[in-house]
């Protein structure tokens, strides 16, 4: 059992009341594993649903955005002096946090509707050193539905991992804010401790409300922290961030162009592992699973037989999605171990992975269902969750992001994708087919990078600065499964170079 190491001697009703609600949560959470690929499973399998009203807006999201937030601005932005807010989101420490921690931390919400009660919760961890000097990057987590907080930051690039114990964390060395200050948001409203007064705004769920509360958000918040005003911002994610970041990015470049000024001061942006088309990333998906050995020959024929991979194809071929079981393996990482739940509620990792730990989930929620770590962090006292339920009701969902990434490139934005090669969800295979719709021209033929001293990945660049690069041995989160070849590639980004190829001496 995880609870065999607490000491004898603590008594002390407040720590054993403590200590009694953990061991409640810990084991509520054990069947109650709600995942990012869970989320985006939904999505795809109800994609029939959702196509009445979607795709008429698949190719003009990014001409519309604009207009449509202008109105949503003038009722979000308080444009009053928010340096009181800054100082009461500062947080102090965080339980369990270990000595030495050398960089600030903000917890909050910004308002994003004042008439609606809909506000979005957000965590800022500046760099630990020359964070003035830094830039601004926002992470974003995909589902649609998923934390942030709970997987960005507690999971992947954040600044700390949750321990065994539910109580203390330890220092993630290749966190993220050693190279850029960074800002987890939990969105749209209804995920993680993001919240609306009016309920019926979680039935409204969509790509085009999650960019408008984004962008609204950031004006917001920009005025909370001024100092970052002029600073150099990016936009980072995973997953469905494949859609949420362009989305947003477009919302950002049509502001600064209708009012002839820079609002928020946009750089570039880099999605990992994005899900960017549901017809390619159908597509890839089977062959990436073929090309494994999860599918069979016969099985991969069945498939190309009844699936044309776009709008033409029929309920057979969905059907045929829906079906297949991989058996007990993790979709995000086929190669990785998985989390095993014991009949008496303990858990533990299949196998070994170097750095990689299937069942740190667990930890993570009950510590961030701790109410003294929700008020550490300035959050609603709330049952959170790493998931929320809005694809039922999600309202819009382009079929393609490649005319808004189109759209993107003419107007000179950097972009860059990343893929981890051993993720079967987003494969690397449908991020391929998906670049292929953008009809780029090769500018840099794929070649290696490496990561001591041997290969990390490989890259290709095309015109327009756009950039693909995969990562060796990393599945769908990428800064989970290989934390420091993540950490190498946000900072050739950063940079705006390709990450290093040293050749073998």
């Amino acid at each position: 059992m995880i609870f065999l190491h607490i000491s004898k001697k603590m008594r002390a009703d407040a720590y054993l009341t403590r200590f009694i609600f953990l061991l409640l949560v810990s084991v509520a959470v054990l069947h109650a594993n709600a995942s990012q690929q869970a989320q985006l499973e939904k999505l795809i399998s109800s994609r029939r649903a959702a196509r009445t009203g979607s795709s008429s807006k698949a190719s003009s999201v990014h001409e519309s955005a604009g207009v449509r937030v202008r109105s949503s601005l003038l009722a979000g932005y308080s444009g009053a002096d928010q340096s009181a807010l800054k100082a009461a989101d500062k947080i102090a420490a965080l339980p369990g946090q270990p000595d030495g921690v050398e960089f600030d931390q903000y917890g909050g919400y910004v308002t994003v509707d004042e008439k609606k009660g809909r506000a979005l919760f957000y965590y800022l961890v500046e760099a630990p050193q020359d964070a003035s000097s830094k830039p601004l990057l926002l992470w974003l987590n995909g589902g649609p539905g998923c934390s942030s907080l709970g997987y960005g930051a507690m999971l992947e690039l954040g600044p700390f991992r949750v321990n065994n114990d539910n109580r203390t964390l330890r220092i993630n060395k290749y966190a993220w804010n050693n190279e850029v200050n960074v800002i987890f948001l939990e969105s749209p409203a209804g995920v993680g401790f993001s919240y609306s007064n009016t309920t019926s705004d979680y039935d409204e769920s969509g790509d085009a409300k999650t960019a408008e509360d984004a962008y609204i958000f950031l004006v917001n918040w920009l005025e909370r922290f001024p100092e970052y005003k002029t600073r150099a911002f990016y936009i980072s994610g995973e997953s469905y961030a494949g859609h949420y970041v362009p989305q947003l990015a477009a919302t950002i470049i049509s502001h600064n162009l209708y009012y002839n000024r820079t609002i928020v001061n946009l750089q570039g942006i880099l999605v990992g592992n994005p899900y960017l088309d549901h017809y390619k990333n159908r597509k890839g998906r089977y062959e990436y699973l073929w090309s494994h050995g999860v599918l069979s020959d016969e099985l991969l024929a069945n498939i190309t037989y009844h699936c044309s991979f776009n709008s033409s194809d029929d309920d057979v071929c969905s059907d045929l999605y829906k079906w297949y079981d991989y058996g007990p393996l993790d979709p995000y990482n086929i190669y990785a171990p998985v989390c095993i739940d014991e009949p008496d509620g303990s858990y533990h990792s299949s196998s070994y992975l170097p750095g990689y730990n299937a069942c740190d989930y667990y930890p993570t929620v009950t510590y961030l269902n701790d109410p003294v770590v929700q008020e550490a962090f300035h959050a609603r006292k709330t049952e959170w969750s790493g998931c929320s339920d809005l694809i039922t009701s999600w309202k819009d969902a382009p079929d393609s992001m490649a005319p808004t990434l189109q759209w993107l490139i003419k107007h000179g934005l950097p972009i860059w994708l990343f893929s981890g090669d051993f993720d079967s969800v987003c494969p690397l295979s449908a991020t391929r087919y998906s670049i292929q719709d953008l009809n780029l021209l090769v500018t840099t033929p794929w070649l290696p990078w490496t990561a001591k001293e041997e290969v990390g990945g490989y890259v290709q660049q095309y015109t327009g600065g756009f950039t693909f690069i995969s990562v060796r041995a990393a599945g769908h989160m990428v800064p989970s499964y290989q934390p420091e070849r993540a950490l190498i590639l946000l900072h050739a980004f950063l940079e705006g170079v390709l990450p290093p190829y040293i050749q073998e001496q």
